[in-house]
């Protein structure tokens, strides 16, 4: 597996996304987590679909830690950076960290675990850095 391989996704606060005073509501920070992995995977060749046709497995969240910085704001752009941290059999363990600009919003660690359809522990496939700069 390469070292820090690196992922960033744009994403935008819209007003579903915040709390009546306009600032983002905690759980919509696992949402743009959720969707960064999600591309992070998709970059290396690792989407959702493609795990469970080939491979007969699928990841689930067996842990999230949260440090929550700073708060986002209505129609901020936000940046979610995500990284592996490490790797065991059947366990990834990724970094991810949202900004917006230079400023820490929210810090979290991830714990997945690789499943087969019968929930069972499978192997973690092999994942290869993106081929393209991201």
């Amino acid at each position: 597996m390469p070292d820090r391989v690196i992922h960033r996704l744009e994403v935008r606060v819209y007003y579903e996304d915040t709390d009546a005073g306009g600032i983002v509501y905690h759980a919509s920070y696992l949402r743009f987590a959720e969707r960064a992995r999600t591309e992070f995977l998709r970059s290396l060749g690792m989407d959702h679909a493609k795990l469970l046709a080939d491979y007969g497995g699928f990841f689930v969240v067996t842990r999230i830690e949260i440090d929550f910085r700073r708060p986002g704001l209505l129609d901020d752009i936000l940046e979610v950076e995500t990284g592996i941290a490490s790797t065991t059999k059947a366990r990834l363990s990724m970094l991810q960290t949202i900004r917006r600009d230079h400023d820490v919003l929210a810090e979290m660690q991830v714990t997945l675990a690789f499943l087969s359809r019968k929930h069972r522990p499978l192997r973690l496939p092999n994942l290869e850095a993106p081929t393209a700069p991201q």
